[in-house]
């Protein structure tokens, strides 16, 4: 398991250094990038919990969060960080 989790590192480490702007996301076809701003934020805490737990990089994880620091609003981030350190937040991480 954990040589599967190196290769994943190194596949995203690559992806993330290849790439500088963020990427069209055929999951969300709309103009309105609330969904995928949500779905990045959450993607990124379960990756970094899951790396966490099996004792990986969790530099790998930067990827989301490129990713939904270029999407979502500050104010939205801000929010749900309070809310997760309330044990408040809606979505499951």
């Amino acid at each position: 398991m954990k040589k599967r989790v190196n290769n994943i590192a190194e596949d995203i480490k690559t992806k993330i250094k290849n790439n500088k702007i963020v990427p069209s996301d055929s999951r969300f076809p709309n103009q309105n990038e609330t969904r995928n701003c949500w779905h990045n934020y959450l993607d990124f805490h379960r990756c970094e919990k899951a790396m966490t737990a099996e004792g990986g990089e969790v530099s790998v994880c930067d990827w989301y969060r490129r990713v939904y620091k270029s999407l979502c609003p500050v104010s939205w981030l801000s929010a749900w960080d309070d809310r997760r350190a309330q044990g408040t937040f809606p979505g499951k991480v």
